[in-house]
């Protein structure tokens, strides 16, 4: 009898916890941004991927020979594409060029990656300036992304992205080490 009431009290008292401890909301990007400019202009050009988060290491995996990547965004040969163009500086100095090709969602900031049908991504706002925080989900995975318009950020910025998602049960973290230098974007 008293191990009952043990486990009952036990359990309403993680009820009580879980209901005053919820992680903080994340605010999606909407197509009409704050300063007037639509989606996703207000988005192109120079990002660099600072830290990476999962619920496990292996969602994070292809990430670990990196030390930094340089994206380029801009706007796509159709109004609803947007082309993504990447150099990764591995840890061993190599420069890996690589392409993507995003589909935006209609009346959505949502974009799907060409030949990934599997593959969604969705952008949510940073409180660090000149930060952007992306959730990708594919086929067996989950992974939240930091992205910053500054190779370093603020410390507290990385703080921020690292609490918050560990709330929402990321166990795994990855920070780029930026040691070397950004390779050059190819200009075709």
């Amino acid at each position: 009898m008293f191990h009952q009431i043990w486990a009952a009290l036990l359990y309403l008292y993680g009820i009580l916890l879980n209901s005053i401890y919820q992680c903080p909301e994340l605010s999606q990007l909407t197509t009409q941004e704050m300063d007037g400019k639509e989606f996703p202009e207000p988005h192109l050009g120079q990002w660099h991927f600072i830290a990476g988060a999962a619920p496990t290491k292996e969602e994070l995996a292809t990430f670990d020979p990196v030390d930094n990547i340089v994206f380029n965004m801009a706007a796509g040969s159709a109004p609803t594409q947007l082309q993504l163009r990447a150099t990764i500086r591995t840890k061993t100095g190599s420069c890996v060029p690589r392409e993507w090709i995003y589909h935006l969602t209609e009346g959505s900031t949502d974009l799907r990656t060409e030949g990934r049908p599997d593959m969604k991504t969705e952008l949510f706002s940073s409180s660090c300036p000149g930060g952007i925080m992306l959730k990708e989900t594919g086929q067996g995975y989950q992974r939240f992304l930091f992205y910053n318009r500054s190779p370093y950020p603020p410390e507290k910025c990385v703080e921020e992205f690292q609490s918050l998602t560990s709330c929402l049960d990321s166990k795994a973290f990855l920070l780029t080490p930026r040691k070397q230098e950004a390779c050059k974007q190819s200009s075709d």
